[in-house]
């Protein structure tokens, strides 16, 4: 085993796993495991290709400031390889990036500017305009613009390629990929088109971006759709593009996405990230079209791990209407965290005000029911505990008791959504109650989910 003196070293050469549970028709499917790369994902690969070779040229030097548009891995892969060489990170980021990504930025040192994801190319708010404009404005800035970048591609025509194939013994039938800035596809496009043309290039797609029909029908849309995998789908054409040899895409769902990945950790233990599930999902679809045996090649694009937060959060997934969930016609549909399957989040009249901050914070909810057994004598959140406890920051240890409200808002299960409002304009939650049992809570969120849910 080599001893390596930097985690760039530790870039590429990705394991390839066969897929043995997953039902890929008669075709033998192989995952690329990009997320074993040391920042988690396949776009390592172009964050040390697109600064090594502008080294090179001599266009940046050690302590230059770097500033990038990106939806996540291309950051972090920047955000590695300026660190490790000693450069300032500017990026921006649209805001329907998960937080581990951000988090992880920010751990690295870069410099985070979040801005809207609502927003097409043109609009000053888009994330590449606006990352081409500051770079613009700060002095001595480089502007990386992986979209125009042709070092982008070349990291896979010469790396990505000749690696995967020669794992692979030169036999590969068909690789499904996704394309966010297009390198991925472009440099493999050009490298099989010279070592193995007769491969076939597949796209996966999500639904909302316009690179699926532009494939499958040869239009170019305008307009496109919002969509929450991250990191592949576009609203144009990059301009290092190169769509030539891809003659099949598929558009995948969110949902479907996100079910497709989950679906890889459960049966093939791999934790993958949201596009993966796009790309599984498109090439599982590939392969059960099939009526030969055929090798077929999709990549495990990022880690999972940067996720746990959304796809891998099983009331994320509710909240947004990825899950299944029991109908029952009445108030019990707003229910987020349902008492009876000890789902609800609750403390005690007699444990200590600090445990209820705690497990608030732990969490991520403002208000806790008070339970004594199965009975429900109280509620507390954020500000009875900020009240009790201002100016004697002792009293976190009075029990939860002495700072609970006892006078509840409670609401019959078979009451009317109307029946909410009035709770909510006194900045109350909603108590549901079947009887004298409690069977949970409604807050203004749970309100705003339901509602969005239906238009879906």
């Amino acid at each position: 085993m080599a001893i390596h003196d930097s985690v760039l070293e530790l870039i590429g050469d990705t394991p390839i796993i066969r897929a043995r549970r997953l039902d890929a028709g008669l075709c033998t499917l192989y995952l690329k495991l990009e997320s074993q790369n040391p920042g988690g994902s396949i776009k390592d690969r172009i964050g040390l290709s697109m600064i090594e070779a502008a080294e090179r040229r001599g266009d940046i030097k050690p302590g230059d400031t770097l500033v990038e548009g990106t939806a996540g891995n291309t950051g972090i892969g920047l955000a590695l390889v300026a660190q490790q060489k000693g450069y300032k990170l500017i990026l921006v980021v649209p805001d329907k990036m998960s937080r581990e990504k951000i988090f992880n930025l920010k751990a690295m040192g870069a410099e985070v500017v979040l801005t809207r994801s609502d927003v097409a190319k043109g609009h000053p708010d888009y994330y590449q305009d606006m990352a081409e404009r500051i770079a613009r404005e700060t002095p001595g800035a480089y502007f990386i613009n992986q979209f125009g970048n042709p070092d982008n591609p070349a990291a896979h025509e010469a790396g990505t390629g000749p690696e995967l194939l020669e794992q692979l013994g030169g036999k590969l039938d068909a690789i499904v990929f996704g394309c966010g800035s297009s390198g991925t596809m472009t440099g493999l496009s050009r490298y099989l088109a010279k070592a193995s043309p007769e491969t076939e290039l597949v796209l996966a797609d999500p639904v909302g971006s316009i690179l699926e029909e532009y494939i499958n029908r040869g239009t170019l849309s305008e307009k496109s759709a919002s969509w929450m995998v991250e990191g592949i789908g576009e609203d144009f054409l990059p301009p290092v593009s190169d769509f030539s040899r891809v003659r099949k895409a598929y558009a995948i769902s969110d949902r479907e996405s996100f079910l497709t990945a989950r679906e890889l950790l459960a049966k093939e233990g791999i934790l993958g990230g949201s596009s993966t599930g796009t790309l599984l999902a498109a090439a599982l679809k590939y392969c059960r079209e099939q009526t030969e045996p055929k090798s077929v090649l999709t990549f495990v694009c990022d880690t999972g791990n940067k996720y746990l937060s959304k796809m891998y959060n099983d009331y994320w997934m509710l909240d947004n209407g990825f899950l299944e969930r029991a109908q029952y016609g009445d108030l019990r549909d707003l229910i987020l965290r349902p008492f009876a399957a000890r789902d609800t989040v609750v403390v005690g009249p007699n444990d200590l005000l600090i445990t209820a901050w705690q497990r608030m914070k732990l969490y991520d909810v403002s208000q806790l029911p008070v339970m004594e057994g199965e009975r429900i004598v109280g509620i507390v959140d954020e500000s009875d505990v900020l009240l009790h406890v201002y100016g004697d920051e002792a009293r976190f240890r009075d029990p939860v008791s002495t700072a609970m409200v006892s006078k509840l808002d409670k609401v019959g299960v078979q009451a009317p959504i109307e029946s909410l409002l009035p709770v909510f304009d006194r900045g109350h939650v909603a108590i549901v109650m079947e009887g004298e049992r409690f069977i949970g809570l409604i807050t203004r969120i749970d309100l705003l989910n339901f509602l969005r849910r239906r238009v879906q």
